[in-house]
């Protein structure tokens, strides 16, 4: 897989922007526009850790989908990933991230979608398909989650992502789109497990 080039927001963090508070998640950036009306103003935006996003698909064409438990956090379904550490690369996040969470690696790697999904937070989400995965390790949770693993079929892929409590609406978003075209859908299918 060739390198992974980070998306641009749609508001990028200027130059000349200062970090005022730097928290464990979210920093706060602020800079100095002129307005309109030629009056100075303070612009402000979040900046935090990207996240890998991964969609295991099995040797055997499983597609493995995480139902998970955090703290202060009602239960739901969602995929597999988590924070890129710094100075980590994407596929290197995201090849942990599958192993820590459930125990399997991948054979192939494919990049499905990144963006920067808030014009007012400098974050991308970069959601990866992982086939020919194989299980080699239990998983290796942190302490601030319960992870537990359901293996599914494409329609039912589709379907649980569909779900209004879903845990990632950037690909809830794409499937969202294709729903309404089947080529799209199929075109979806064959990308994630590699038949029609």
């Amino acid at each position: 897989m060739e390198e992974i080039k980070r998306p641009i927001s749609k508001q990028p963090l200027p130059e000349n922007a200062k970090c005022v508070f730097r928290g464990i998640l979210f920093d706060v950036y602020q800079w100095e526009v002129v307005g309109y009306d030629g009056k100075p103003r303070i612009f402000e935006k979040l900046k935090r850790p990207d996240t890998v996003m991964i969609i295991p698909v099995t040797e055997e064409g499983q597609i493995i989908l995480s139902f998970q438990e955090q703290p202060g956090k009602k239960p739901f379904m969602g995929s597999v990933g988590g924070r890129v550490d710094e100075r980590e690369k994407v596929l290197e996040a995201a090849k942990r991230e599958l192993l820590e969470e459930t125990g399997y690696e991948a054979r192939e790697w494919i990049l499905f979608d990144a963006v920067q999904p808030v014009s007012k937070i400098e974050w991308a989400v970069y959601t990866l398909i992982a086939r020919g995965c194989k299980k080699v390790a239990e998983q290796n949770l942190d302490g601030a989650e319960k992870i537990e693993l359901r293996f599914v079929d494409f329609d039912e892929f589709v379907r649980m992502v569909l779900h209004h409590e879903f845990g990632d609406m950037e690909l809830q978003n794409r499937l969202l789109e294709a729903q309404m075209n089947p080529e799209k859908m199929a075109e979806y299918k064959k990308l994630i497990i590699g038949t029609e």
